[in-house]
């Protein structure tokens, strides 16, 4: 069986029945929370394995709660290197699990939101399926190859990961790519579609960072 954690950031879920579903989707799940994130699992009647982070968007009656209920908690000081996101994604690969998913990581707070991303590199570093995902799109970052899951229609984007990417190649795609180079200055992978149930993506080289919305034409406001 597929061992799955969910990481729950403190970043906006606008939906917990998206939430709810996905965990249904998923069980067993590794519950994991950073800080703040913790109130979203509070609201659904669940109890966290694990809740990490400097604990200043978590009020100490609802912290007492959970260590009732039996969740760990791990405090760390304000004044630190790493976002408490990061610091639960570190938990999360104790876990030696097959795939991390991360809510709330995404909305709100740019810069959170970019260094969110960035968590995507440090996974996959480490070989960890990892993806961001809230009730419009998930995120993943593709080194090799991936199989893209979807439905007909469903809009995909692709980006340059911090350098060049080469020998990008799209299958299953409305516009296919054959050995083709996406770049930073040049994002000319933007706003395509799947034309199967499955989309294939290769790259030679670099990193493809690439966004599927789950309801095809269906985007947030003011998209």
């Amino acid at each position: 069986m597929k061992r799955v954690v969910f990481v729950i950031c403190g970043g906006p879920i606008g939906d917990l029945a998206f939430l709810q579903t996905e965990r249904e989707r998923h069980l067993p799940v590794g519950l994991i929370c950073a800080d703040g994130g913790a109130r979203y699992i509070h609201a659904l009647g669940l109890t966290p394995d694990l809740i990490v982070g400097d604990m200043d968007s978590l009020d100490g009656e609802l912290q007492r709660d959970f260590v009732v209920k039996g969740s760990r908690i791990m405090r760390y000081p304000g004044a630190k290197d790493e976002t408490d996101s990061q610091l639960a994604l570190e938990m999360a690969f104790m876990m030696t699990p097959d795939e991390i998913r991360i809510y709330g990581a995404l909305g709100a707070r740019i810069d959170h939101t970019l260094a969110n991303i960035t968590l995507l590199a440090a996974a996959a570093d480490r070989g960890i399926e990892t993806r961001l995902l809230d009730e419009w799109c998930e995120i993943i970052l593709v080194r090799k190859t991936a199989a893209i899951e979807g439905d007909i229609g469903q809009t995909v984007s692709l980006f340059a990961f911090g350098a060049d990417v080469t020998g990008v190649t799209l299958e299953g795609f409305e516009y296919p790519l054959r050995n083709a180079t996406i770049t930073l200055a040049r994002p000319i992978g933007i706003s395509n579609r799947l034309t199967a149930a499955q989309g294939v993506i290769s790259v030679e080289s670099g990193g493809l960072l690439v966004i599927r919305y789950l309801k095809a034409g269906h985007f947030p406001r003011g998209a």
